[in-house]
């Protein structure tokens, strides 16, 4: 079955009850049982509920996996993957990491005993010369944010394996529809399903994806004793979001093609992030590992002025100046003061986080409206 396909019936089957053609949201805590600890698969929501049980399943289908997990957010998903470890050990991450990763890393787990080190990993040498004993664990984004790094998925699973790590790769960025990383044999897929499964900003929700029996297990008893699991009303409109997933990438897609010209072409621009563009530091990895480029771009100006990116940013229309990603409408951020402000300065800059820098989401409106848009912004300047 091919994606679209999958997108719109992987998990799914008609109310057995009614014939309903959409998986009915399951509003209820608890089920009747038969007899003592005799039940039908479901004896908790917080457990297992019919209708988030048709969303992992549509996911895992996605993802190419045997296995999905849904989270009550993100972070969520991310906690519990940390979790897997224990205190003294290592996790080596990204550098340029998604703020709230990094905030939960640091702020949350470090105190815990868990030592995280965050390396350019481009650099396979010193990628490799950064495990030790007490490694466990290799957490990649790809593309990164908000750089738009491609980091090589291949050579990184194959390090994990080498050295016997658990390989977690976040997918928020490209979603199953750009590239599927358990294909190319990473332990755990991760996804803020917040942002490109959803698709229309109106859930909150993570999600992990595996084929290996073993981590299911555990993550599955780590959701269920910790307690992170989104409601069905959520899990229904994340179902919902996924059968329109490809058309609305195809669209995200086409329209960053004409976005990051515009902008690359700009007097005002200084440089533009976008793995679609040849003189992209990965581009042909991300020509290998993806089947398009996506709608994330970032770009910085001219001058590198806090003042210049604020007057930009107040000067958008059909863009929106907000949090997050991924949804229908255009978005535009400020990483430095919003989704990375809880990076220090130094950190941030290190990874080209400057002040000037900008993040797009770019929508599925019309290119022309969009770039006519950020032309006016930009004249504001």
């Amino acid at each position: 079955m091919r994606f679209g396909t999958k997108a719109i019936h992987a998990g799914q089957e008609p109310d057995p009850t009614t014939g309903a053609i959409m998986t009915p949201i399951y509003q209820t805590s608890t089920y009747v049982q038969e007899s003592p600890g005799v039940h039908k698969g479901y004896a908790y929501a917080r457990g297992k509920n019919p209708t988030r049980v048709a969303l992992e399943r549509c996911l895992a289908e996605l993802e190419n996996a045997k296995h999905g997990l849904c989270f009550s957010s993100g972070m969520g998903a991310a906690d519990a993957i940390i979790k897997l470890l224990v205190p003294g050990d290592e996790v080596i991450a990204t550098d340029d990491l998604y703020g709230g990763s990094y905030r939960m890393f640091t702020k949350v787990f470090a105190k815990y005993g868990i030592v995280f080190h965050f390396v350019d990993m481009h650099d396979f040498d010193l990628l490799e010369k950064t495990v030790n004993e007490k490694t466990k664990m290799l957490w990649v984004e790809t593309p990164t944010n908000p750089m738009m790094k491609i980091i090589d998925i291949e050579r990184c699973v194959a390090l994990a394996k080498k050295h016997h790590l658990i390989s977690v790769i976040d997918n928020t960025f490209a979603s199953p529809y750009l590239q599927n990383p358990l294909d190319m044999n990473a332990d755990i897929v991760m996804h803020s399903a917040t942002k490109y499964l959803n698709g229309h900003s109106d859930v909150v929700m993570g999600a992990l994806c595996t084929n290996d029996d073993n981590l299911y297990e555990q993550l599955a008893f780590i959701a269920n004793s910790c307690g992170a699991t989104p409601g069905p009303q959520d899990s229904f409109l994340v179902l919902r979001g996924l059968k329109t997933l490809h058309v609305r990438m195809e669209r995200h897609c086409s329209n960053g093609v004409v976005v990051a010209n515009f902008l690359a072409n700009h007097p005002k621009v200084e440089k533009v992030y976008w793995p679609g563009f040849p003189s992209h530091p990965n581009h042909e990895v991300a020509k290998k590992q993806m089947r398009d480029f996506g709608g994330m771009i970032s770009f910085s100006l001219k001058g590198d002025r806090f003042e210049d990116a604020s007057t930009l940013a107040q000067n958008v229309h059909v863009f929106s100046l907000a949090e997050s990603l991924g949804g229908v409408e255009s978005l535009l951020g400020h990483p430095a003061s919003m989704t990375h402000a809880s990076i220090p300065k130094a950190e941030r800059e290190k990874s080209g986080i400057t002040d000037s820098l900008l993040r797009l989401s770019v929508g599925i409106e019309d290119a022309e409206d969009l770039i006519e848009d950020l032309t006016n912004a930009l004249n504001a300047i």
